[in-house]
């Protein structure tokens, strides 16, 4: 085969075989297709997309690209993938909650990366955590201890690895096909037998519209059809961030508060939601109603925080974290936040957010990147508070004061007031399953 003519190929909008994507992919792997010649391929898929069954295919190149686990049958594994979000660590809860109800979850997770934060550099916060780590002890531990949370090894899915890497160079990213593949090939990859996505929509999303994300969704769950896999998508609102917390070690901080019972509104529903479906879709609730007193119990008796507890000690960090929160990196500032005018939250731009914390190193621009990860935000105000001029609506955690206040006055910009009260928008916009595509 020749990767000029499947290039041309597809930039011409036609249907690749499965013989013709795996030869790329290997090709590629082997060093034989180039850098340039994926990289014109990967535009061309982002200009005209893939169709469901170039999608199964890229998605089954992936996974044959390296190692699988395999869980004994009476098992039931469970897992829940987010596609990013500014503040999102609803993962810290859901797994520990989820093992504790008596799911088996071998959470594979990814770095942060642009505005977004990545579930492996909060656990990297921990001092002595391991998220690398070979796919048997993966297997293990997940056995042992009902969860463990990771990341990426070289043995699973090399080639979406190294593709993904491109992806991120190339202005790819957001291929409804290209994310599929990615995301799909490692849940599957890792045995979980059931996955509940929790795909963001709006401003601080790479889905900004309702109409993007169902296609997104309709292909993540088919593709996990594909592979016997049962997906399902739960749409959540991303036009503000979750929790008050943003920044590795302080997100690792409210997730514990949490698992010690100090809920807040937004970060307690989405995690109930996901961790319901999670028990739905693997049928140890029988409905809504019991799932919830699941979730509830196990957070109230102690057990779901005795699991992160437990994962911290089988992964190599340090327990004392849980109770002794001067054991997490701490940045050298605390500068407060005042608002600098009256009004009622209108909308919050969190995108914006996300990027002026990545200019304090809470995240980071590329993979190369240095992370600080004592640096952060605490931020009060939600879609429809009130703010008045001077309030203290915030705390900026950096090493770099310059940084700081610069980041500050960005944070601030992203925030629209109105004279007029606003009401919150829903935290849950939709759930989707197979049945919602299925002709």
């Amino acid at each position: 085969m020749n990767p000029v003519e499947i290039i041309l190929k597809k930039r011409n909008g036609e249907i690749l075989s499965a013989a013709e994507i795996s030869w790329l992919v290997n090709s590629y792997l082997k060093g034989s297709v180039t850098d340039y010649q994926m990289s014109a391929w990967l535009m061309a898929v982002y200009f005209q997309g893939l169709v469901s069954e170039e999608i199964q295919a890229l998605t089954e190149c992936y996974i044959n690209s390296g190692k699988r686990i395999d869980f004994p049958a009476e098992i039931v594994t469970a897992d829940k993938h987010s596609t990013g979000g500014v503040g999102d660590k609803i993962s810290l809860m859901l797994a520990p909650i989820a093992a504790a109800c008596g799911l088996y979850v071998p959470m594979i997770s990814g770095r942060g990366l642009g505005h977004t934060g990545g579930t492996l550099d909060k656990l990297d916060s921990i001092p002595g955590f391991q998220t690398q780590l070979s796919l048997q002890r993966i297997k293990e531990l997940t056995l042992q201890h009902g969860l463990s949370m990771v990341g990426q090894s070289e043995e699973l899915v090399p080639a979406d690895k190294k593709i993904y890497a491109l992806r991120d160079v190339t202005a790819t990213v957001e291929s409804p096909g290209l994310i599929t593949a990615s995301i799909m090939s490692k849940k599957i990859a890792e045995g979980a037998k059931h996955l509940v996505i929790d795909l963001k929509v709006g401003s601080g999303a790479f889905m900004p519209t309702i109409n993007r994300a169902k296609e997104l969704a309709e292909a993540l769950i088919k593709t996990g059809n594909a592979f016997g896999q049962k997906v399902t998508v739960v749409l959540t609102n991303m036009n503000a961030p979750l929790g008050t917390h943003i920044g590795n070690a302080l997100e690792v901080i409210e997730a514990l508060e949490y698992l010690k019972g100090n809920y807040l509104p937004d970060t307690q529903e989405i995690t109930e939601t996901l961790t319901s479906e999670m028990l739905l879709s693997a049928r140890l609730a029988a409905n809504k109603e019991q799932a919830l007193n699941m979730i509830r119990d196990a957070v109230s008796t102690g057990k779901a925080l005795h699991k992160f507890e437990e994962m911290i000690i089988a992964q190599g960090g340090e327990p004392e974290v849980c109770f002794d929160y001067g054991k997490f990196p701490a940045a050298k500032y605390k500068l407060p936040i005042f608002a600098q005018e009256d009004g009622y939250v209108q909308s919050i731009d969190s995108r914006s957010i996300g990027y002026a914390l990545v200019g304090i190193k809470a995240g980071r621009m590329q993979v190369s990147d240095e992370i600080d990860y004592g640096a952060g935000a605490v931020l009060y105000p939600k879609v429809g508070t009130l703010i008045n001029k001077n309030d203290e609506i915030g705390t900026l955690y950096t090493s770099d004061r310059e940084a700081g206040e610069q980041a500050i006055r960005r944070i601030l910009a992203s925030y629209k007031l109105s004279p007029d009260p606003v009401t919150a928008e829903e935290l849950i916009l939709g759930k989707l399953t197979l049945q919602d595509f299925s002709a």
